[in-house]
C-alpha cells in the first residue's frame, strides 16, 4: 500500500509542478506525518524537493496550465475547430476542462442555441462572448492549478439533464491503461458525465498518445469520436478502426 501511495504521490506532484501539504493530505485522505514521511522518501530519490508549506517536482516534464496552454496551441485550436462542426442549434452539452478543450466555445455557431454544462473557468470565461449560449456551471470548489471547479454536491440537479454530447480532455491515452486524467478529483466528474452523455467525443492533441497519467477514467472504447492532430500512431489508428471507434485528424 505504501509502494503504490509513493508512486502516485509522486506522479501526482509531477503532473501538478508545485503543491502544498495540506493539499497533498486532502488527495491522499493521510495524515501531515505520513506525507512528510513520503516526502522525505521522494527527495531522498532525487524526484521532488520541499520548500516552504509543499514541495514541487524536480521532473523537467512537469508542466504548469499556463505552459501547457502554449504547448501544441495551434493544433488545439484546429482540433477544437473540427470538434465544433458536430454541435448542432438546441443541442445541450458537457466540455471538458482542458487546454484543448477550452478552445471549443469560440468556434461555436453564434446564431445557434446552445447549453453548455462545463466544470471550466475558461470555458466559463469565453461563453460570456456568446449571447445564445446558456451556461451551467459544474463543481463548488475551484482549483487554480487546473482552472476547473471539482466537488460536486449537487448531483441529483445535473442527473436529470439530457447531454446530447460531451467532449471531453485528457492527459494521457494507452492502449494498456486507456484514458487517463492527472487529477483525482476530477475522476468522478469525467466518469459521470461519460455515463450520462448520448455521444461522447475526446479531444487530445498528438503528443497525449502513448502516454499515461495517474487514474483512468475510461477506455478508448468509450469514445464515438477522437479528434485529434495528423501524426496520430498506426498503432492506435489500427485499434480504433477494429474497435468502431472514430478518428478524426485535422492538419496544421
Amino acid at each position: 500500500m505504501k509502494v503504490r501511495r509513493l508512486q502516485e504521490l509522486e506522479e501526482f506532484i509531477h503532473s501538478e509542478g508545485h503543491v502544498s501539504i495540506d493539499e497533498l493530505c486532502s488527495q491522499f485522505q493521510v495524515s501531515k506525518n505520513t506525507i512528510r514521511r513520503d516526502l522525505n522518501k521522494l527527495e531522498e530519490d532525487g524526484l521532488v524537493a520541499k520548500v516552504y508549506g509543499g514541495v514541487s517536482s524536480l521532473n523537467q516534464s512537469a508542466t504548469s496550465f499556463k505552459k501547457r496552454v502554449v504547448e501544441h496551441e495551434v493544433e488545439k485550436k484546429r482540433i477544437a475547430q473540427k470538434a465544433a462542426e458536430t454541435i448542432e442549434d438546441q443541442d445541450m452539452i458537457y466540455i471538458d476542462s482542458g487546454t484543448t478543450t477550452q478552445h471549443l466555445v469560440n468556434f461555436i455557431d453564434p446564431d445557434y442555441h446552445v447549453t453548455i454544462i462545463t466544470n471550466s473557468l475558461d470555458v466559463l470565461n469565453q461563453s460570456v462572448n456568446h449571447a445564445n449560449c446558456n451556461v451551467l456551471l459544474l463543481g463548488n470548489t475551484f482549483k487554480s492549478t487546473t482552472r476547473s471547479f471539482i466537488n460536486v454536491r449537487d448531483w441529483p440537479f445535473f442527473e436529470r439533464l439530457n447531454i446530447n454530447k460531451s467532449y471531453m480532455s485528457a492527459t494521457g491515452v494507452s492502449l494498456n491503461r486507456g484514458v487517463t486524467n492527472s487529477d483525482v478529483y476530477e475522476y468522478s466528474i469525467k466518469q459521470q458525465i461519460l455515463q450520462k452523455s448520448l455521444i461522447n467525443h475526446l479531444l487530445v492533441d498528438t503528443s497525449k498518445f502513448g502516454k499515461a497519467a495517474l487514474v483512468t477514467f475510461a477506455q478508448i472504447t468509450d469514445f464515438d469520436t477522437i479528434f485529434t492532430g495528423p501524426t496520430v500512431l498506426p498503432t492506435y489508428l489500427n485499434y480504433c478502426k477494429n474497435k468502431n471507434v472514430n478518428v478524426t485528424t485535422v492538419h496544421n
